[in-house]
Order: C-alpha cells, then structure tokens, then sequence
C-alpha cells in the first residue's frame, strides 16, 4: 500500500515471513509491515490500520503479483481522483465470455461490450475507503478494494489499464513475465546414461517406481538407472561433471540411497543457478521387466521430482532384440537427454 503524500509503504505479508520480507525489502524508506489475515479483506484492513495517513490523504492498493507497474499508471489513478472517491486501472475484455450453467452445463453467450477487466493499484482517498470497510459486512470476501467503495455510493472510475500489470497466477504468466523483463534465456541439453547388473533380489527401482521382478538390480544405492540417468543428463547440461563426482560410490553413506535423492541435489543446482527444466526424454533398456504397465507412475513420479509438468517428462522403452548384456538378460540399461533454460 502507498499513501502518496507521506511516501509512506506497508507491505502485507503471511504470518512467520517477517525475516525473508526484511531481508527482501531492504532499503525501502519507511516500510513498515502487517501480517495479513486468511482472506483478502482481513490482509487490507490489516495494512490500512498500520497506515499513519490523514483523512485526506491518498492510499494506493496494489496486488504484489502484478509487478511491472510504472510511475505512468500512479499517475493516471492521481488524476482520476480529482473528482472521484476511487480509481482503478482497467482493460476492456475483448475475449468472447461463456457461460457454462452448474447444474445443467449449459453454455451461453455473455455480452462483453459494458465490461472490463479491473487491475491494481486502486487509489482511494484514505477517509472514504476506510469507511466503505467499515460498512462492509464481515462475513462477505471482497474481490477488490473499489468494489467496496462502490457498494457505500462512492463514485470509482477507471483509467486505463495496460496488459502489461498482468497477475502472476499460473506457470505460463511466470513465463510472460521473464518475457517482459527483458531476461534473456538459453538452451542448455544433456545427455545421461547408466547401467547396472542384475543380481538376487525381488524387486527393481525404475524411475523412482518400485517393481515387482525376479532379480534385483545391483548397485551401491538403489541401482535406478533411469533416475541416475537422468541426473546425469541434468548435471551434464550445467557442466557439474556426474553422479559419481556428487555421490561416490566409496562413501558409506550413499548405501542404499534413494536415487530421487541424487536426481533432487541435480535439480537443486538448476535452481541455484535459476533455471528449470524444458524437458526430458528417457529411455530404458531391457527385455524384462515390462515398461509399459508403470510407464505413467514412472513419469509422474519423474514430473514430481523436478517440478514440471508431466507433459515435460517422455519415458520410453525398447529391446536390442536379444543381443548384448541387455538382450541376454544380464542386466538394463537407460538413456537420458534433458533441456534446460538458464538465464543468460
């Protein structure tokens, strides 16, 4: 919230993260911070009362997820308020709406030519918007600030938007976002591969799902191949060498590990790094165990671990119809590419 006279800011933040916003916000001149409530109402009226603002003294409202805003669009809402209780930026919609009836799934046709899409900051005079929340019944949530103003008569007007105060909500606006920002990003692929011997055991690991199988799998973890190579593959497109410089077999404490465990320290480096991964193509090797009954656990077990889509992760498998160690049932094999982005 901003109350331009005094250049005042208070930020509403979840209770517990007063440490990560300090650090966050450091340098801001007179910040002073709320912890908000279970709802969006209860978070404005917790911010508006750590506001030291007079009656008449101009408060902004903005949504944290919409982060490009410009002098250009508080500047807009100031004039506005020269002959209005409230302002907000806001976009004619021009998209065909639909609207699809609960009970019977019906849809039908909206007129969009009187409505529009309303963004923050809105701007009020301090006086008038406390008291619309102070007539605002407590029970009710509140979608926006001038909606409230608006129910006690207040006069609001809209000033106009920009796409660009677009709210971060699902992956793809992150995208957008880093679009706009102007950060650049690049490819990077790896490749990974890996091999383990079959030995006395009930059971395989692949790709982090347990398998029912007259062998087991012999190695110094739990021999998943598809998870080590995987991690190969991801620790190849950052060039941080392999699983072996990570995890040495020689250390007693990787005996037995899960290999999620490996394929996590990967993806942690990734992050560190800020990137995230575009997609993996795995493929496994062997004449048995079958693939195809635990293909999808395996990639949403694999989608799970990297924190992507499961549309992002292709698991495959395939025969060398019967040659080599793989085909004489010695034991499998798997083969991993992966692409990451990284900012530049």
């Amino acid at each position: 919230m901003l109350a331009a006279g005094a250049k005042e800011v208070v930020v509403v933040i979840p209770k517990g993260d007063e440490e990560t916003a300090t650090s966050a916000l450091a340098g801001l001149p007179r910040l002073t911070l709320a912890t908000g409530g279970p709802s969006r109402t209860q978070s404005t009226l917790a911010g508006l009362a750590r506001l030291s603002a007079r009656p008449d003294d101009i408060v902004m409202i903005h949504d944290a997820a919409r982060p490009f805003l410009t002098t250009g669009h508080i500047q807009r809402l100031l004039s506005a308020l020269e002959d209005a209780d409230g302002a907000a930026p806001a976009l004619a919609v021009s998209d065909t709406l639909k609207r699809r009836d609960k009970t019977t799934g019906a849809i039908s046709t909206v007129p969009r030519e009187q409505l529009w899409q309303v963004q923050t900051p809105q701007a009020f005079r301090f006086r008038r918007l406390t008291e619309a929340y102070g007539a605002w019944p407590s029970e009710e949530p509140a979608t926006d600030d001038a909606g409230v103003v608006e129910r006690h008569g207040g006069k609001v007007v809209l000033t106009p938007g920009d796409p660009r105060l677009l709210k971060l909500t699902y992956p793809e606006d992150f995208e957008m976002a880093e679009i706009l920002a102007g950060q650049a990003r690049q490819t990077r692929v790896g490749l990974g591969f890996d091999a383990h011997r079959f030995g006395v055991g009930d059971e395989v690991w692949l790709c982090g799902v347990k398998i029912v199988h007259d062998h087991g799998l012999i190695g110094h973890s739990d021999a998943d191949v598809g998870l080590h190579a995987l991690t190969d593959a991801l620790l190849g497109a950052i060039g941080e060498g392999d699983i072996g410089d990570h995890f040495p077999p020689t250390d007693p404490q990787w005996k037995n590990a899960p290999s999620a465990l490996f394929l996590r320290h990967a993806m942690s480096l990734i992050a560190a790094r800020g990137g995230r991964v575009a997609n993996v193509d795995l493929t496994l090797i062997c004449e048995a165990p079958k693939i195809k009954p635990h293909r999808q656990a395996m990639r949403a077990k694999v989608a799970e671990i990297l924190g992507t889509r499961v549309e992002n992760v292709s698991i495959k498998a395939t025969t060398t119809e019967g040659m080599g160690y793989t085909g004489r049932g010695e034991g499998l094999a798997a083969q991993a590419v992966a692409a990451i982005e990284l900012p530049v």
